[in-house]
This record gives structure tokens, sequence and C-alpha cells, in this order.
């Protein structure tokens, strides 16, 4: 498997900062521990591209990642676990929110969800933000490594039954950043939605 090319392309701590391209994005958002930046790492094949850390809450920024040079991954901040102020934590929030709601280059959010837990209600409310915002999102779960099979078919058919309603969700796909557990599935949603340029 070739890595894919990805820099950094910038950090932005407020909606003011975020870049103007013509690249279509896609958004990863996830809780706090939830393994995002490994995730991420998998994806690419570059293993210290987003930073790793046994600390929860290391993403204090969104991050912009040009890929390939047709389109954006977007790391936003992880909520939950980390050890900051309420005020920082409600800054996050808004600042999620805001891309979610508003960012006219999204194309694909993915909701990164601890396999091993039921979907808390910030992951509940983050899925609920995008079909109301006709948002189209993948529900990626993660560390699906750590359960077995009986355990791993059960909560996707709990997150079907929840979501049974919802017009924008796209797929529920288990993956492991550790084995690489659907990691091929991810990329070609990724690029199904995201080969276009933005108009």
């Amino acid at each position: 498997m070739t890595p894919l090319r990805a820099r950094l392309l910038l950090s932005a701590a407020s909606a003011e900062q975020f870049p103007q391209t013509p690249y279509p994005e896609i958004g990863f958002v996830g809780r706090s521990n939830v393994g995002k930046s490994s995730l991420l790492n998998r994806l690419l094949l570059q293993p210290r591209l987003a930073r790793v850390s046994s600390t929860p809450g290391c993403t204090r920024t969104i991050n912009f990642y040009l890929v390939e040079d047709r389109w954006v991954w977007v790391d936003l901040p992880g909520l939950g676990y980390a050890a900051v102020s309420r005020q920082e934590r409600q800054r996050w929030t808004r600042l999620i929110r805001y891309y979610i709601e508003e960012r006219q280059q999204l194309r694909l959010l993915c909701v990164l969800v601890d396999s091993r837990h039921d979907p808390s209600p910030w992951d509940m409310a983050v899925m609920e933000l995008a079909e109301q915002r006709q948002r189209p999102f993948v529900v990626v779960l993660t560390k699906c490594d750590k359960l077995s099979r009986q355990q791993l078919q059960e909560r996707v058919a709990q997150l079907q039954q929840l979501l049974a309603q919802c017009t924008f969700v796209v797929e529920i796909l288990p993956t492991s950043a550790r084995t690489g557990m659907g990691r091929e599935q991810l990329l070609a949603v990724l690029r199904r939605y995201c080969m276009a340029p933005v108009a």
C-alpha cells in the first residue's frame, strides 16, 4: 500500500483563520480518546502526521491537511475527556458547530464513535446537527479490533436502529487504526464524495 501524500496546510483557532481553497473537504470529528489522530495516520499511511498522544484532547485547533493536492482533510478538536476549562470546551463546541453548519467546502463528515461504548449524547448531537444541516455523514466505528464479531455486529445494529430515520447517513463503517480494518472501505467512500472540485 502506498502512503497518501499529505501535509499540514494550517491550524485554525477561529473561523476567520479557515483557509480559502478550491478543494473539497472531509471533516473528522469525535470525542477525545476516540482514536481520531491514529485513524487519520492509518488512512494516510503516515504514522506521524497527526499528533497522537496518551493524553486525550491534544487537538486544540482545527487542523487542515492537504491530501494528494486535491482534497483537504479537516481534523476537528476532540471533546469529552480533555482536561480543559469549561470556557475552552464551549469555544471548541461553537467552532465545531460553525464548521459543520457554515463551511461551504465540506462534502462529507466522518463522525468517529468508540465501538466499545454506546454512542454518547455528544456523538448523537453531532449526527443530529449533520442531519439537520443536510450534511452527508459516515459513522466511523473505531477500535473495532477490541470487540468480538458478535459484539461488533450488535454495535452496528444498534447504530442502524438509532439512525433509521436519518436521510443523510451514508454508511456505518467498522475500523481499526491498529490492524487497518476498514481502511480501504472508508477511503472508497471519501473518494466517492470528494473527487470533483468545489465550484
